[in-house]
C-alpha cells in the first residue's frame, strides 16, 4: 500500500542515516518518499517539538477524540500492546518529523481512512539531551 506523505517533516541526520539503511538500502516505497520529503538537521538542532525515533507522543483521534501515547521505535523494538510502535507502520511513518499540533494522517491494512492531531510531544531523546538513540 502507498502512503501519501502529509505534512513537513524534519529528521535528525542520525534518524535519516539509520532508516536509510534499513533493507541494506532498497528501501519501500513509502519510506523512500519519506527520506526524500524531509529536511535533515543535526541531532543537536531539532526542535524539541518534532517527533523522532523514541519519541512518546499524544496522539487525539481526530474522529473519537480519543486520547493515547505511543513511541516511535525501529522495526525490531515494536511492541504495539506496549504503546512502541514501528516507524515502518503506517502509523509509524505518518508520525516521523512531525511537530506537535500538525495532523497525522494514515490508513489502516483494510483502507480505512484514519487521522490524529500530535497533541503533545512527551519526551523526545534530543531534547533530553540523548543524540545517538
Amino acid at each position: 500500500m502507498h502512503t501519501t506523505i502529509y505534512g513537513e517533516r524534519t529528521l535528525t541526520e542520525l534518524d535519516f542515516s539509520r532508516l536509510a539503511k534499513l533493507f541494506s538500502g532498497q528501501l519501500p516505497t513509502d519510506l523512500s518518499d519519506l527520506l526524500a520529503a524531509t529536511e535533515i538537521v543535526a541531532s543537536r538542532d531539532v526542535p524539541a517539538k518534532i517527533v523522532t525515533m523514541y519519541s512518546q507522543v499524544e496522539l487525539v483521534d481526530t474522529h473519537t477524540l480519543r486520547r493515547q501515547k505511543l513511541t516511535v521505535c525501529f522495526p525490531g523494538d515494536a511492541e504495539p500492546a506496549a504503546g512502541f510502535i514501528s516507524v515502518l507502520s503506517p502509523v509509524g511513518l505518518s508520525l516521523i518529523g512531525l511537530a506537535e499540533g500538525a495532523l497525522a494522517r494514515w490508513h489502516t491494512p483494510s483502507g480505512e481512512k484514519c487521522s490524529a492531531e500530535v497533541a503533545s510531544v512527551i519526551f523526545q531523546p534530543e531534547a533530553s539531551g540523548d543524540y545517538t538513540t
